[in-house]
């Protein structure tokens, strides 16, 4: 993939993701927990059928098949020469980072190492040179250095030793093994944390000091920020961070395309098929949307492929402006501050509830980055989507934590940056069940109570997802684990998403 070539891309809009949120089982998996063989017919699903145009691969933290490129191209061969696999449709690659996860750390190197062979799988299949793979997703990223990093690994240690010689005076790596390509990568920063957030531009920024490239991707995470500060904080991060970026963008005169990485349940972005549209408005400057398992598999087919058609037909716009970022910045404080407050007490019935929750993918032993905080006692919790799949089990919506100490001025504020917030709020509202309320500590039992009742958000309660939590209340307060995983499954089905 030259540079030449790059510029001639067109950017994806949908970004279909392997994200264990579904309730609903694929027609075509071989079982509930999907692997393997089900994720390559996923990925062949999601192109041809639902009309994503792109595939994220996920080395990190889940088992995954190394042989995607040759297994698409063998399995689905009419197809895929009619719509070329790093043309017409692309799959991404998500790597372990090493700073955070050294176990699984050399596991990015392979990855790195593969990427030639997948191109000589389609160099064969199609004649000509197109690289099935040229980009990877970088987790957790921090700074620039990281990405220079993989970057110069990728062109010194695999590409870059095509000219080595084994022997003093013996036939280079590229005439006895045949050359390397695609000579260099794109680099995209998966942002997850507060401080990396805040700062997306100054790490984007100096990744592109020394670099002639026709654009950059960002991928802002937005699951991982809200199990770490809340739903509210998490949603204004990205606004910031988006905001930012359109800046760094205007300054450096280098497209940057946003990729938001947004869930089903409101806590994890509230994306699906019926909400398309309001997070266009939302979101206008996001060019690529992760369309995960339950916007995939829980709902008719037809809504969701109209969908994906409204999101690739819709133009990228401008971000939402900012015109305090000062006054929201103190929000994002003040709210991520309350929520780790009245998260933590609930953190030994969340890790209690959590294995309980039906798996939906092969995953490796992780915990998210609220387990490796130091601000709030050293406790960890579960991933995201388990995490919220136990509280709304419980009738106690996650989007509530973290509001208890808005000030009376703070909602207009959050309806200038975030004008879909009570909408959301709402939404995750319909899942409360107030006998819940007893699982916190008295001292913000009241304080939630005060703070929902001054919104005044209007919501209609589900009846029948209250009658579950309250049998799982019941079972919880008895002591008995026994049903718990069918509860939460009916539960589930009635939300229309996991976790």
């Amino acid at each position: 993939m030259t540079v030449e070539s790059l510029q001639n891309r067109r950017l994806p809009r949908c970004m279909s993701t392997q994200h264990p949120d579904n309730v609903t089982v694929p027609f075509f998996a071989q079982g509930p927990i999907m692997e393997g063989v089900d994720e390559i017919r996923e990925a062949y699903y999601a192109f041809s059928h639902l009309g994503c145009d792109e595939q994220m691969w996920d080395f990190e933290g889940k088992e995954v098949d190394e042989f995607v490129v040759e297994k698409l191209l063998t399995t689905y061969e009419s197809f895929f020469r009619l719509f070329p696999l790093g043309r017409a449709f692309y799959l991404t690659l998500r790597v372990p980072n090493p700073a955070v996860d050294r176990a699984q750390g050399k596991i990015l190197l392979e990855v790195l190492q593969a990427i030639p062979r997948a191109y000589d799988v389609a160099h064969l299949f199609y004649g000509e040179a197109i690289a099935p793979i040229f980009e990877i997703i970088f987790p957790m990223t921090t700074s620039a250095e990281e990405l220079n990093r993989v970057l110069r690994y990728y062109q010194v240690f695999v590409t870059g030793k095509e000219e080595m010689a084994l022997i003093p005076g013996d036939l280079p790596l590229r005439e006895w093994i045949g050359e390397f390509h695609p000579k260099t990568i794109q680099i995209i920063p998966l942002v997850e944390d507060k401080t990396s957030l805040l700062q997306v531009d100054v790490i984007v920024g100096s990744y592109l000091r020394d670099k002639d490239l026709p654009y950059q991707r960002v991928f802002l995470a937005r699951s991982d920020p809200a199990l770490n500060y809340g739903m509210l904080a998490a949603a204004l991060l990205v606004k910031v961070a988006l905001h930012r970026l359109d800046r760094l963008e205007r300054a450096l005169g280098i497209p940057i395309y946003p990729i938001l990485g947004a869930g089903g349940a409101p806590f994890r972005g509230n994306f699906r098929p019926d909400t398309v549209e309001r997070y266009l408005r939302e979101y206008p400057s996001v060019q690529t949307f992760t369309i995960q398992s339950s916007f995939k598999y829980d709902y008719p087919a037809p809504a969701i492929v109209q969908a994906i058609e409204t999101i690739r037909q819709t133009p990228r716009g401008k971000p939402w402006p900012i015109e305090s970022e000062s006054r929201v910045l103190d929000l994002i404080e003040r709210t991520s501050a309350c929520y780790q407050r009245q998260v933590q007490p609930l953190a030994p019935l969340v890790n209690t509830l959590a294995p309980l929750v039906p798996r939906r993918r092969t995953r490796k032993l992780h915990i998210g980055l609220f387990g490796y905080s130091r601000n709030i006692g050293g406790i960890s919790l579960p991933r995201a989507i388990p995490f919220c799949a136990a509280l709304y089990s419980l009738g106690l919506p996650p989007e509530i934590l973290g509001l208890a100490d808005l000030r009376p001025e703070d909602p207009d504020l959050i309806r200038q940056v975030y004008p879909s917030w009570e909408t959301d709020l709402s939404d995750a509202l319909r899942y409360l069940n107030e006998d819940a309320f007893g699982l916190l500590p008295p001292g913000e039992v009241e304080a939630v109570r005060k703070v929902l009742r001054r919104l005044q958000v209007d919501f209609t309660p589900d009846p029948a997802h209250r009658e579950i939590t309250s049998k799982i209340l019941q079972k919880l307060r008895a002591g008995s684990l026994e049903s718990l995983t069918d509860l939460i499954l009916q539960a589930a089905w009635i939300r229309r998403f996991l976790g």
